[in-house]
This record gives C-alpha cells, structure tokens and sequence, in this order.
C-alpha cells in the first residue's frame, strides 16, 4: 500500500483529506501535531509522500519540512495552507517542499498533486535507468539519482534531481519556464509557473559558487533558464 503522511490539526479537514486518500488507493499515516508527525516518519519510513499543515499548534508547517529535509531528501513535501500571500507560498518551497495546495482544495486537485510527486519519488516502479551524466565539476548519477560537485555529495529533493537532469541533458538550451513545469511536475499540474522560479533559486544555493551571480544555471529574461555547464 502505497503510504501518505497528513499533518493537519483540524479534524474535520483531516478526515477529509483521508477519506480521499483512501478512494484514490493510498494509506494514510495521520498526524495532528508536528512532533507527532516526525514520529510517525520515524515509525514508517515506507511513506513516499507527506502533507503538511502550515498552522499548527506546536511547530509550524515549515520547522517540520526543514526537520524531515535535514535527514531526507527522497521524501515528497506538499505544503497545505490557508493562506493566499505569496511569501508563505516561497517560504515553504524554499524550507525544501515539492509544492504546496492552497485551501480550500478540491480532492481531485489533491490527489493529482500526489500521484505525481509520488510518481518522482519512484514510489511507484524501481528506476530502470542507469548511467552517469558528467559535465565538469558536475556527476549526475542516474542509477541513484545521486549529484556530486567537485567529488562532494550535494543533496538534491527528487525535484531538484529532475530539474538537473533537464538541465545536463539540455546543455546550452534555452528553456522556457513551462518547458521545466512540463517535464517535472507534469503536463496536468495544476499550479503556477513560479514554483519553478522558486525552485530554481534553491537549486543554485546549492549547486553555485556565487548564487547571487550564476554561473551554470542562467537566466535567459522573459523567457527561462539555461544550463552554462558542458
């Protein structure tokens, strides 16, 4: 059974958002406090898939996406919020979510969002790929969707890792912002264009000498990005 973790302090939209899981075939892990939720990762480390609440009566939403993120970085991240200020929505992809649900949602919406976020994880077939893509200083793994720069491991979420296999296989290709939503998240994602902007920024923290003055993933104005390594 495939596994999903729902953090979420109200019980009736809890609930909700089980009933529904369990129609689209998954199991859902309930967790009402982000203590609770921690431990329930630690008792099931199984689950491919976890929704968190922002508001919550102990630690916020977002401590615990950067606890899960500080010992996985396999793991998918929705964040679910109420709120509609786009600071929240940057905050909680920049602490390490996949991508975040705006209340209220629809339960078709939701479990989109799952399946493919799942669908990146590898949750639902083992990777048949396998191969390296080497771009000085850059090794992308493919088998283990694994990135080192210069030797070093550089931690990648798995849509951080789909985002540099673009890039190193597109090398000195311009491509636009809906090219990388596409081949991502999805031609049916239901979300904004910006969650690749933001994701884009916390990839170059990671991977740039400078991230403030790019050198490898560049911007090409009004249109995209493209990948300066080869």
């Amino acid at each position: 059974m495939k596994k999903v973790l729902v953090l979420e302090d109200e019980a009736n939209i809890r609930s909700f958002v089980v009933i529904n899981l369990k129609r689209a075939g998954y199991e859902a892990v309930e967790a009402e406090t982000g203590e609770e939720a921690l431990e329930q990762l630690r008792k099931n480390p199984d689950i491919k898939v976890a929704l968190l609440d922002v508001m919550l009566p102990d630690i916020d939403g977002f401590e615990v996406c950067r606890r899960i993120r500080a010992t996985d970085t396999k793991i998918g991240v929705i964040m679910l919020t109420a709120r509609t200020q786009e600071m929240d929505k940057v905050t909680g992809l920049m602490t390490g979510a996949d991508d975040y649900v705006t209340k209220p949602f629809s339960p078709a919406e939701l479990t989109a969002r799952i399946d493919a976020l799942y669908r990146r994880t590898g949750g639902e077939a083992p990777q048949t790929e396998s191969g390296e893509i080497r771009q000085p200083p850059f090794l992308l793994n493919t088998r283990n969707r694994t990135l080192e720069k210069s030797g070093q491991r550089v931690k990648l979420t798995q849509v951080e890792y789909s985002i540099m296999k673009l890039f190193m296989n597109n090398p000195g290709k311009a491509l636009s912002r809906e090219e990388i939503l596409d081949a991502v998240w999805g031609r049916d994602y239901f979300g904004e264009v910006k969650i690749v902007d933001v994701n884009i920024r916390r990839l170059r923290i990671k991977i740039e000498d400078e991230p403030q003055n790019p050198a490898y993933i560049t911007t090409v104005w009004g249109y995209g990005y493209k990948w300066g390594c080869s």
